[in-house]
C-alpha cells in the first residue's frame, strides 16, 4: 500500500512540476494546456507503456516449448514473490543481454528478457534476474518508472519546444517579460526532470537486487550475471558501433552502461561496483 501511494505522490508531483513550467511560460493558458498534457501522458503511460516498449522492441511472447526451463522459472520465482498472478513472459531478438519489467501492476506485469540474455547467462543466472524483475513487480516499481518516464519526457519535450521555437508563450514581448521563466524551463527543467527519474530509478534498483538476493538466497547469482552482462555487453555494443537499447527506454533495464562522469551524474542505474557492494554487504 504504501508503494501505491507513493506512484501516486510521484504522479502527482511531475504533474504539477509540469504545470508549473507551463505557468512559467504561457501563464494560466500555458498551466491549462501543461495539465491537460499531463492527464494525457499519464493515461497512456498507465494503460499501454508495456505495449508501447514491448513493440519497439519487437518482443515476442515466449515459447512454452523452446523455454520450458524459463516457464519453470518464472512460475517458482512469481509463487515465492506471492504474486496474483504470473507474469506475461517475451523475449526479444537482440543480441545483447538484458531483460526489464513493464505493466501497471502485479496482475498485469510482463517480463521481457533478450536473446542476448539466455544466450550468454547460466540458468540461476537468468533467474536471479528475472528474480531482480519481479522484484520491481511486486514493489509497484514498474508503475513508478513509467510514469516519471513519462512525464520527464514531457518536460524535456516543453522544454525544447520552449527553447527553440517559444510556441507556449506567444509573441516576443511576453517571453522578453518572462526571460526568467523561459530560461528556467529552457535550461533546468530537462535537468530537473533527469534527476528525478535518475534518482527515483537508483534507489529502486538497489531494492530489486536484494529482492533477487532474497528470492534465490544468495546475492552471487545476481553479482555473476551482472559481470558477464557488463563485459557482454561492452562488447557487442563495441562491435556494432552503438546499443540497441534506446536511450528513452534504457532506465527499465536491469543494466545500463554509462561511462563519463556527466553520464554517471544522470544515470538510472547505480554503478556495477555499488550494486555488487550492495549484493555482499
Amino acid at each position: 500500500m504504501l508503494n501505491i501511494i507513493k506512484s501516486g505522490f510521484l504522479i502527482i508531483l511531475m504533474s504539477v512540476f509540469l504545470v508549473f513550467i507551463g505557468y512559467l511560460t504561457g501563464g494560466p493558458d500555458g498551466a491549462m494546456m501543461c495539465f491537460f498534457l499531463s492527464l494525457i501522458f499519464n493515461f497512456f503511460s498507465y494503460f499501454f507503456s508495456d505495449k508501447i516498449v514491448l513493440a519497439a522492441y519487437r518482443a515476442q511472447p515466449a515459447d512454452p516449448n523452446a523455454h520450458a526451463w524459463l516457464f519453470d522459472a518464472l512460475t517458482k520465482l512469481a509463487t515465492a514473490a506471492e504474486l496474483p498472478v504470473v507474469p506475461k513472459l517475451y523475449v526479444i531478438p537482440i543480441a545483447e543481454p538484458n531483460a526489464f519489467a513493464t505493466g501497471r501492476n502485479p496482475k498485469h506485469a510482463v517480463v521481457a528478457v533478450t536473446q542476448g540474455l539466455l544466450n550468454t547467462l547460466s540458468h540461476d543466472e537468468v533467474a536471479a534476474v528475472i528474480a531482480h524483475e519481479l522484484g520491481h513487480v511486486k514493489h509497484y516499481d514498474i508503475l513508478i518508472q513509467t510514469i516519471v518516464a513519462a512525464m520527464a519526457s514531457a518536460i524535456m519535450w516543453i522544454a525544447s519546444m520552449t527553447r527553440w521555437f517559444g510556441i507556449i508563450g506567444g509573441g516576443r514581448d511576453r517571453r522578453d517579460g518572462n526571460a526568467i521563466g523561459w530560461l528556467f524551463v529552457a535550461l533546468l527543467s530537462p535537468i530537473a526532470a533527469m534527476l528525478i527519474q535518475a534518482a527515483i530509478s537508483r534507489s529502486r534498483e538497489y531494492l530489486a537486487d536484494d529482492y533477487s538476493r532474497k528470492l534465490m538466497g544468495s546475492g552471487e547469482y545476481l553479482v555473476s550475471a551482472l559481470n558477464r552482462i557488463s563485459g557482454r555487453e561492452e562488447q557487442i555494443v563495441e562491435a556494432q558501433g552503438g546499443s540497441a537499447i534506446s536511450d528513452s527506454t534504457a532506465h527499465m533495464f536491469i543494466y545500463s552502461p554509462k561511462a563519463s562522469f556527466v553520464a554517471k551524474l544522470f544515470s538510472t542505474h547505480p554503478s556495477l561496483e555499488e550494486r555488487i557492494n550492495n549484493l555482499r554487504k
